[in-house]
């Protein structure tokens, strides 16, 4: 049994990250790969049953790796994302929930033939579209930030409110059907969700007192921390069930608060961020792969595919165009939105919990819930997976500009190279604390930032999404390794870049490994110093039409000047750096620095 288990765990954990990574690399959804995969050797092929091979662990572990998730996703939160649509956050967390709950119960009775008791239970359920789904979509489509930040913002705070919404459904119930409960058990069910968000606002509070007080060695703070996220689910737990998923979303709400203040709590970011992918891949597959064929079977059925229909068409843009009457959003924003509403992990957990429990008690038709939920789940996950990048360019919402490039430092090279980008297309941003520094750049109509880029504000103050590179050009070498330091997460290894300066003087470059050299500009004498000299002293940008495909060494191209960068025919800029050469393709652009 324990062999068993071991290679369950590890088939589910290599599946689901090579399931992310083909997902990138075929610009698909990457929720609809794992759910797919976990479907092929669960109950199509019969290779593995993960609830099976676990036994009494499965359910715990998923469980807590679902309070991770939510942990990551509410602490990354930040009031500034949403300036400007809090009131269309507000409304839609809020009346947005009240009518999908109310619309998924009318829905649940009348299409899928559920009792009022039970429809009302799983239509409470239904509201949500958490983080686990709503957050890869939005990391693949690249949406303007106001739209991006409503669907996260949903996403996170509602993932919580669904189970107890279905909790509190089942409460009412049982008052009004038994005469043995009166409304104190209702008050204990407040009590106990009032309990469970206090925990997790104290857990969360404390420890954000203790990282800024340096209680935490810094090898052991992320460790730390994700124990506490764990404690504060089980406390949670077992004040009253389902509540530990409100439990962490309050400590994460509470430590991303502090953290604006206390700038060494975010430094554990990037650890749960990439702690959430895994376990994101994970529990998606094993709870895919542990469905049988018979839940399988169910979902081609009338009921099931009619009550989906209506959620996905009715209920959805009904709730979002109602409870959005006379804010800010626009009729595209209200039209994306209304229909982006995957369901994921949260739902398929819960539901298994209360079809188990409902069952136990005479309510026979639960016995489709687990069906009816994984149908909503896989035709909303690939239907809004699949549409939601086509129909935010068809509104206007996403950006399909060619990727740009930010620049850090403005000096007369930067201004020319950016001017120059800019006249072939491509986006070009320049940032730079001096508004001095800044002034030819604004003068020649190229976007600057006035600022420090390294600031936390500069993360609400600057909308990323145009960008995919990051050149840190200024003259002070340890300043523009910082940058691309600080910038790894953002725009990736391969897309950072800095610019030598004449005082790392001594280096030999040409001794460097090939994985360093990757990441510095030009060639080996042409630093800082030297680029803006040449611009000062009359060089010009040029811009050179391959005729061919064909590798092009560096000191093929000195005669024509300072290779810089090559723009692909797609629009992609590929960056010239100490590597000994570079391919071309026939239709791609060389630009060039010379005399």
């Amino acid at each position: 049994m324990g062999d068993i288990a071991l290679l369950s765990i590890v088939i589910v954990i290599i599946l689901g990250i090579f399931s992310q990574w083909l997902a990138w690399r075929i610009q698909w959804p990457s929720i609809v790969i794992m759910s797919v995969a976990g479907l092929l050797i669960g109950p199509i092929l019969g290779l593995v049953n993960p609830e099976q091979a676990l036994g009494n662990i499965y359910s715990p572990l998923i469980s807590l790796a679902v309070a991770v998730i939510l942990f990551e996703g509410s602490s990354s939160l930040d009031v500034r994302e949403i300036k400007g649509v809090s009131k269309s956050v507000m409304r839609i967390i809020t009346i947005g929930v009240f009518i999908s709950w109310i619309g998924g119960s009318l829905a649940a009775h009348f299409f899928a033939g559920l009792s009022i008791e039970v429809a009302f239970m799983i239509g409470g359920l239904f509201v949500v579209t958490g983080p686990t789904v709503i957050i890869p979509l939005l990391r693949q489509a690249k949406l303007k930030p106001r739209v991006s930040a409503i669907l996260k913002w949903e996403g996170i705070i509602v993932d919580p409110i669904g189970p107890l919404l279905a909790l509190f459904s089942y409460e009412i119930f049982k008052v009004i059907s038994s005469d043995a409960l009166t409304l104190f058990d209702l008050f204990q069910f407040f009590l106990g969700g009032i309990l469970a968000a206090i925990a997790g606002y104290i857990i969360g509070l404390v420890v954000s007192i203790m990282v800024s007080k340096g209680l935490f060695p810094e090898y052991l703070k992320s460790a730390i921390i994700l124990s506490f996220v764990l404690l504060s689910f089980t406390i949670a737990e077992a004040i009253m069930h389902e509540t530990g998923m409100l439990a962490v979303t309050v400590m994460g709400l509470t430590v991303a608060r502090i953290k604006k203040h206390v700038s060494s709590i975010g430094s554990i970011g990037h650890f749960v961020e990439n702690i959430s992918v895994i376990l994101t891949s994970t529990v998606f597959i094993l709870l895919t792969a542990s469905l049988t064929r018979e839940t399988l079977t169910d979902i081609f059925t009338w009921p099931i595919i009619s009550f989906v229909l209506i959620m996905l068409f009715l209920v959805r843009p009904l709730s979002i165009w109602i409870s959005t009457i006379g804010t800010e959003l626009t009729f595209a924003e209200k039209t994306l939105i209304g229909w982006i509403a995957p369901r994921g992990i949260v739902a398929l957990t819960v539901a298994g919990y209360f079809s188990s429990m409902l069952m136990e008690e005479g309510y026979e038709e639960a016995s489709i819930l687990t069906a009816l939920t994984f149908a909503l789940v896989f035709i909303t996950v690939c239907a809004h997976g699949f549409s939601l990048g086509p129909l935010a360019k068809k509104t206007g919402l996403a950006n399909n500009d060619a990727p740009g490039i930010l620049i850090v430092g403005a000096s007369s090279f930067s201004i020319a190279f950016s001017q120059h980008l800019k006249e072939m297309g491509t986006p070009a941003l320049v940032s730079d604390t001096s508004s001095a520094r800044l002034l030819k750049a604004r003068q020649n109509g190229i976007d600057i930032y006035h600022g420090e880029i390294l600031a936390e504000h500069a993360e609400f103050d600057i909308d990323f999404t145009p960008y995919n590179k990051i050149l840190a050009m200024t003259g002070d070498a340890s300043y523009n390794a910082l940058v691309c330091q600080s910038y790894v997460p953002e725009f990736g290894y391969n897309d950072t870049f800095a610019l030598r300066v004449r005082s790392e003087g001594g280096v030999d470059y040409k001794h460097l490994p090939e994985s360093l050299k990757s990441n510095l500009l030009f060639n080996e004498e042409d630093v800082f110093e030297e680029l803006n000299r040449k611009i000062n002293t009359g060089y010009q940008l040029e811009t050179i039409q391959v005729q061919t495909k064909t590798d092009i060494k560096k000191e093929d191209m000195e005669m024509n000047g300072v290779p810089l960068c090559i723009r692909k025919k797609n629009g992609n800029v590929e960056m010239i750096t100490l590597r000994g050469k570079f391919l071309a393709d026939e239709g791609d652009q060389i630009v060039v620095l010379k005399k």
